[in-house]
């Protein structure tokens, strides 16, 4: 940890490489086999390689840097990728750089120092073709090597997608040295990935933390407080089911959000 009341005066540029992935979750309940195919393409189409792309061009501006390369593909059956080459933005006063521990702009442009770093984003829809669960998923990599931290980016990318479940892990490498030769592992206090959320996400979301301090690795996952059936019902709704329907429902959608949320299977009772 560093004292967040002073600035490292650094010997040449910052050479620590911060990397922020999560993988966001939506989870739907469809009647039939017509509605899960319906599922399939309205997610496909939700978050093609276009939409995708505008969400990373909105974290390239919250971090303040330059688009190097936009490389993009919508695959076949479905899925899409899309991976932004970014290079640094001069800083004009480091001053302007904030790492604190407070949510990020929804969005607003913070200037940054940035080179050799990436953002990368793929989606992963799947139907079973059993008991009427789908879902979606969504694996998103914000990597910068640099002043800032992509943590200020997190606001802006869960609120651009439905997520049911959340996990995210982010991880600081290597060292930096500051003018005396002392190496610095990390830049910028941090004790929770949590405190980089803003109110509205506390309110919504469980969230469990598991953090090695001593290695910069912090991991944080996220699950909707409230269960709403009709929420997760997708082609049909509450009053066209019968109350055996309804329970059966209940019961698959309350054990899939619970196995992503643990990763591990629940055995069925």
């Amino acid at each position: 940890m560093t004292d967040s009341s002073r600035k490292i005066k650094l010997h040449g540029f910052n050479n620590l490489t911060k990397s922020l992935s999560f993988s966001i979750y939506d989870i739907s309940w469809a009647r039939s086999e017509a509605h899960r195919g319906e599922y399939i393409e309205y997610i496909d189409e939700q978050y093609n390689a276009d939409r995708l792309t505008d969400i990373l061009n909105e974290v390239v501006e919250i971090i303040g840097a330059n688009v190097l390369n936009i490389a993009r593909q919508d695959y076949d059956p479905q899925g899409a990728s899309v991976t932004i080459l970014i290079s640094e933005e001069p800083v004009l006063n480091a001053s302007q750089v904030n790492n604190d521990e407070t949510p990020g702009p929804l969005p607003d442009s913070v200037v940054a120092h940035l080179d050799k770093s990436h953002i990368c984003v793929h989606t992963y829809p799947e139907s079973h073709p059993q008991n009427g669960i789908s879902t979606f998923r969504a694996d998103i990599e914000v990597s910068t090597c640099g002043i800032i931290s992509p943590l200020k980016a997190l606001n802006f990318l869960i609120h651009s997608f439905d997520s049911d479940v959340v996990t995210i892990d982010y991880r600081v490498r290597g060292f930096t040295r500051d003018v005396t030769g002392k190496k610095h592992y990390i830049d910028h206090d941090i004790s929770s990935i949590q405190n980089y959320m803003s109110e509205d996400i506390h309110d919504l979301y469980d969230m469990i933390d598991v953090n090695v301090y001593q290695e910069n690795i912090f991991h944080t996952k996220m699950v909707l407080k409230e269960f709403d059936l009709d929420h997760y019902l997708f082609g049909t709704g509450t009053e066209e089911m019968g109350e055996a329907e309804i329970k059966d429902a209940k019961k698959m959608l309350q054990k899939e959000i619970q196995e992503i949320f643990y990763a591990r299977n629940i055995p069925n009772l």
